[in-house]
């Protein structure tokens, strides 16, 4: 079964730099949705979470809000 994963981020975020690798260095596809680029994706982003730091990382609908390595392995039982 094949997860859907977004990755709300900024060119800049260093955290989301990190995401984006582990996800690449796993072979896992992920959608990056660049929120400083994007104002509808940086409002949806705030909807869901509540705050506008990034990296967000949204897993099928489970919000994890940094790049919490542990948490995401979990999910993704990898």
């Amino acid at each position: 079964m094949t997860q859907k994963i977004l990755i709300y981020s900024t060119p800049t975020c260093p955290w989301c730099k990190k995401a984006k690798d582990f996800f690449t260095e796993k072979g896992i596809k992920f959608t990056n949705i660049d929120v400083d680029a994007d104002v509808k994706a940086a409002e949806e982003m705030v909807k869901k979470t509540g705050q506008m730091g990034v990296p967000v990382i949204d897993i099928d609908g489970e919000i994890i809000i940094g790049f919490d390595q542990e948490k995401i392995e979990k999910i993704l039982g990898v």
